[in-house]
């Protein structure tokens, strides 16, 4: 009998679903189309919803996986907002006071044609759209990214976390220095 994604282990998670990189794809940016309008429909109260990581990025290698960043009025009611989000498809994956994930298109299979992963965050929590538009407006930069992505990808494939900590001082870096440049942007 197969598992549900509930009852699996975070390793048996990693094994179904791995990093796996590809080149840009066209569609990326027609499913996080078709993705933040339904979710404008389900979060009418969303302040700002835009398309985060590397998927957002035309000139690099991605993990096939829309990030999404909504950002949300601060006295709205984040627990509410997650509701309807698990009673529109999401999975929440984690949360904090200030911040909850939510995946969509991981199933007991494996991934499904189009994945999302959505970062709920209150109005001004969004130094994400700092580093993408600093990979966009610096290729030079967004290849050194890219780059160290692919390095890290086999050692990583089934360790997501590792992954993602392995990352995290240059994306620290090039945020900070994107904010020095743009300023107050969001």
């Amino acid at each position: 009998m197969d598992k549900k994604l509930s009852e699996m282990s975070l390793e048996e998670l990693w094994q179904l679903f791995p990093i796996f990189l590809t080149e840009h794809q066209d569609c990326w940016k027609n499913w996080y189309a078709a993705e933040s309008a339904f979710l404008m429909k389900v979060i009418p109260q969303a302040v700002r919803i835009n398309h985060i990581g590397s998927t957002a990025v035309s000139s690099i290698w991605a993990k096939s996986i829309v990030d999404i960043l909504m950002e949300v009025p601060k006295e709205c009611d984040l627990l509410s907002v997650r509701d309807l989000l698990t009673k529109s498809g999401y999975i929440c994956t984690s949360q904090n006071t200030n911040r909850i994930s939510f995946a969509k298109g991981y199933t007991e299979k494996g991934f499904a044609e189009e994945v999302f992963h959505l970062h709920l965050r209150y109005a001004g929590d969004n130094d994400e759209l700092y580093f993408r538009d600093y990979l966009i407006e610096h290729s030079d930069v967004a290849h050194e990214y890219e780059k160290m992505k692919l390095r890290l990808w086999k050692k990583f494939e089934h360790d997501r976390d590792g992954y993602t900590n392995a990352k995290s001082q240059f994306v620290r870096k090039y945020t900070d220095r994107a904010k020095l440049a743009y300023g107050n942007r969001y």
